[in-house]
């Protein structure tokens, strides 16, 4: 049987994620220590104790989440040991955790760059300027339409394709309020979400050129697995492959359905995410209720996967 992986990205994180495995297992408790390290601060004790509202601040979300699920791949193949990956799948920030799983980066580079990251993120765009809302109950192409109507407003434009019936998009405030008043005209749920910027969408590029400049002094190696980019769902491998892609990502459109779609056209047969919340399973279950999905962000999810490895002699 085929098997996949898959890492989460922002919005998944909550106070006291991934404490139970550090409780309980040395390896995350090295996975943590070593963030602190990287971050010269104490990233694990916000992730621990909070309170929410530092999880929430973008710089520290992204290394927070992205510790939480490195720290569950490391626990998971410590004991799984004959487990091999066909492919990754991270949705936006999860896709540097995948390449860490895969060995393209570094650990500790990869806590570093996404706090770089995080911090481009939010002053690409001025604070409270802009955001992000969920469309729900209509079709892709409707949505892109809409979206293209409610331009004349202020830039509004598809941030992620997450699956059937799921579109998120992002912009000025003044095209999202305009797109919300078509959605709710085309029988639509327009629902706002709790972040500060247009992430993914077009007002995001400077946060890619901090990005290329931070990439670029970085020891990148060729993937152990294959990883699905989200801006154009191809199976990148090598550096050249990867770098332009993660540049890019930060604002062009999280392409995860049809990610999915890759991994199941490549054979997959069962996926396993790693890291904080089970946002992804859900979001595989709209996409396609037959792949089956094992989340691991605890004991309890740790050894129901390594209970069907032993029984599927994965």
């Amino acid at each position: 049987m085929k098997s996949g992986v898959l890492f989460p990205g922002q919005g998944s994180q909550y106070v006291g994620m991934g404490q139970d495995l550090y409780d309980h297992f040395e390896v995350a408790r090295q996975t943590f220590q070593q963030a602190d390290d990287a971050l010269d601060f104490p990233l694990s004790q916000w992730i621990f104790e909070g309170p929410a509202a530092r999880l929430e601040a973008t710089e520290w979300q992204q290394p927070a989440i992205l510790t939480v699920s490195v720290a569950a791949w490391r626990t998971f193949m410590e004991r799984a040991l004959s487990f091999k990956v066909e492919l990754g799948l991270g949705l936006s920030l999860g896709e540097y955790s995948a390449y860490v799983a895969s060995g393209v980066l570094d650990f500790a580079d990869a806590v570093r760059l996404t706090r770089v990251r995080g911090q481009a993120m939010q002053t690409a765009v001025p604070a409270g300027a802009g955001g992000m809302m969920a469309v729900l109950g209509l079709a892709r192409d409707l949505v892109e339409e809409l979206c293209l109507r409610a331009g004349g407003s202020g830039v509004v434009e598809p941030a992620n394709f997450n699956a059937p019936g799921q579109v998120v998009a992002a912009g000025i405030n003044r095209g999202l309020d305009r797109l919300e008043e078509l959605v709710v005209e085309a029988k639509g749920r327009a629902v706002r979400l709790p972040v500060s910027a247009p992430f993914h969408s077009s007002l995001l590029a400077p946060a890619g050129e901090v990005l290329a400049e931070a990439l670029a002094p970085l020891h990148l190696r060729d993937a152990d697995f294959g990883v699905v980019a989200n801006v154009d769902s191809s199976i990148c491998r090598m550096p050249d492959e990867i770098v332009p892609r993660l540049v890019q990502q930060v604002s062009k459109p999280v392409q995860f359905e049809a990610g999915v779609r890759v991994l199941m056209a490549s054979g997959i047969e069962c996926l396993f995410e790693f890291g904080p919340g089970h946002s992804l399973a859900s979001l595989v279950k709209k996409i396609d209720r037959k792949l089956p999905v094992y989340s691991i962000e605890n004991r309890d999810g740790l050894f129901k996967a390594l209970e069907l490895l032993e029984e599927a002699k994965l």
